[in-house]
């Protein structure tokens, strides 16, 4: 696969586990670019709309049935995901890609997060789940909270805002931006028409 996607993207975003579960299908190598999505939308004056509407919150509930129905995927709210620090995941994931292992990284978390409800409190869950996926090395589980890493997460977050990111999930090929889920039927027809071109 010579064509190359980029996919920016927050565990805590359920759509961006809906999109990730369809990466498979696209004819395209993926960059793995995770953000704190809270962080990024404080930078570019963006809000989550879904907490603070109830209606818009109660309407994503059906859209998230619909979705998990079309795509056939396991979905449930991790039973512990407001206690779960979401900077240590995605600092995992940059662990993991250090390590040449991202794409198996980000599909294990994202099935703990929203698939299995794997234990993800604390630094051994995770290095857990990522040894599961074959993501190992002697000193994971302390790693995963290197102050490096954290620093690296913040310089992630503010390169996917200068990328003109608002949210997640949200996904590059070149120069083009396309948000949401509900857009991949796009990233498809550009992947089809670069592979012709």
């Amino acid at each position: 696969m010579s064509q190359c996607l980029e996919f920016f993207f927050d565990y805590r975003s359920p759509y961006s586990y809906l999109a990730h579960s369809q990466l498979g299908s696209l004819d395209a190598e993926v960059a793995y670019r995770p953000f704190e999505i809270l962080q990024l939308m404080d930078k570019v004056g963006n809000v989550p709309t879904s907490v603070i509407c109830k209606p818009k919150n109660r309407y994503l509930g059906a859209d998230l049935r619909r979705w998990v129905q079309v795509y056939g995927v396991p979905f449930q709210r991790h039973p512990q995901m407001t206690e779960i620090d979401a900077r240590r995941l995605l600092r995992a994931t940059l662990a993991a890609d250090e390590l040449g292992r991202a794409a198996q990284a980000v599909a294990a978390i994202f099935d703990a997060f929203w698939g299995s409800g794997a234990p993800l409190m604390t630094p051994a869950d995770v290095a857990a789940v990522l040894n599961g996926a074959g993501v190992d090395r002697p000193d994971l589980a302390s790693w995963i909270d290197d102050p490096a890493l954290d620093e690296t997460l913040d310089r992630a977050t503010n390169a996917a805002a200068e990328r003109d990111v608002f949210g997640a999930p949200t996904i590059f090929i070149g120069d083009d931006m396309y948000f949401g889920n509900d857009r991949l039927h796009f990233v498809r027809e550009r992947l089809a028409r670069q592979a012709v071109a």
